[in-house]
């Protein structure tokens, strides 16, 4: 049998699949309906283990599930949306290209940027409010800077 936690994470997920975006307090509020009694730091720790990533839906934010994010639209439109929405400064540094974004951001463009599969990046590794963009080994990295840089200013 699963433990109280892997079921209320999953009750999370199932909420989040139905009716994703979602704030913090109406997925507690869900959960509360479903018979779970859970904190909101309870709350947090879950959807963050869950892999939940924070979406800008017009003035608010919610909760949606990265494969929710992917099946959304994969064009290069969605990557300039959301560097024009959520990041705050590019510089570069060596081979990496470093990317600031507002906290609980950084994943959201991480995703964007793998998931357009840019020929020119390597990898990218996402915290919360930093990510680091590998460039590839012989490639020069202030093209590709300057190109997410116009990315920002049209958004």
């Amino acid at each position: 049998m699963a433990s109280p936690r892997a079921q209320r994470q999953r009750a999370i997920v199932d909420i989040l699949r139905e009716n994703s975006p979602l704030g913090h307090e109406e997925v507690s509020a869900r959960l509360g309906a479903a018979g779970y009694q859970v904190s909101r730091a309870t709350v947090s720790q879950d959807l963050e283990q869950i892999g939940a990533m924070k979406v800008k839906r017009g003035p608010s934010l919610g909760y949606a599930l990265p494969d929710q994010l992917a099946d959304r639209d994969r064009s290069g439109t969605r990557l300039r949306r959301i560097f024009g929405e959520w990041v705050q400064s590019i510089e570069t540094s060596g081979n990496l290209i470093v990317v600031r974004t507002p906290p609980g951001s950084a994943g959201l463009v991480c995703l964007a940027l793998d998931q357009a599969k840019l020929p020119e990046i390597a990898g990218t590794i996402g915290g919360d409010d930093t990510l680091f963009i590998a460039v590839r080994s012989g490639l020069p990295v202030e093209p590709l800077a300057q190109r997410l840089r116009e990315f920002v200013e049209l958004g």
